[in-house]
């Protein structure tokens, strides 16, 4: 079974009537109707799909690129990004050194839901979203479906979000075309073998420690000067 078809849900189609299964949870009656599906008419329609913004933390001048593939619902993802992250973002973004750019994985529709509240704030906002995504993994994958999809709601709130932004974020079926697209071009280019992963300046790595990163970091930064 390939991975859209994990998203989508067995037997949907690609965005089509099977949407609404994937991102109306049961249990959560308050979300309206998903509108028909962005490429319902056709394959040529995916060229009308939104945007995916890449979210990028540092300069863009930055000497080195670390490349990072995470998923919301993997327990080492979120190791990394509330243990790890902020000593690479004190010691290596904030000083110019290094430029991250962050890129979801999909194993589930619970990280593609994430990532819908997550983008549902903006650039600005996202990293921050993302952290309380993290801090909050053990609570709020559990439950149904529909339990689930409230948790996050809960987060998006927290972080400032209204019920009119989640319920719009959570059913906008091109949105999320766009990012199982998104997800699975960036999978061709780089066919993880799991999460976190990292591409540091073209070169894969499996998850690490921050000692680890660190001496990577530093080898590449002195390489480019």
């Amino acid at each position: 079974m390939d991975r859209r078809t994990i998203l989508m849900g067995a037997g949907a189609g690609v965005m089509a009537a099977g949407t609404y299964a994937l991102l109306r949870p049961v249990g959560a009656p308050e979300l309206p109707l998903l509108p028909q599906a962005a490429n319902a008419q056709g394959a040529e329609a995916s060229s009308d799909l939104p945007e995916v913004v890449e979210m990028v933390l540092g300069s863009p001048d930055a000497p080195v690129e670390v490349i990072e593939y995470a998923s919301f619902t993997c327990p080492h993802c979120a190791t990394f990004h509330l243990n790890t992250l902020p000593l690479i973002k004190a010691n290596y973004i904030e000083t110019g050194l290094v430029r991250l750019v962050s890129r979801e994985v999909y194993f589930d529709r619970f990280g593609l839901w994430a990532g819908m509240v997550a983008r549902c704030a903006g650039p600005e906002r996202y990293f921050g979203v993302v952290d309380l995504i993290y801090q909050r993994q053990d609570a709020w994958r559990q439950g149904a479906p529909g339990e689930v999809a409230e948790n996050l709601r809960q987060i998006g709130r927290i972080a400032g979000l209204s019920n009119e932004q989640l319920d719009a974020c959570l059913t906008d079926a091109a949105m999320a075309e766009a990012m199982i697209a998104n997800y699975e071009a960036n999978m061709a280019v780089h066919d993880i073998p799991g999460t976190p992963h990292f591409v540091i300046d073209g070169t894969m790595h499996s998850n690490m420690s921050y000692e680890d990163f660190a001496a990577i970091l530093d080898e590449r930064v002195a390489a480019a000067q």
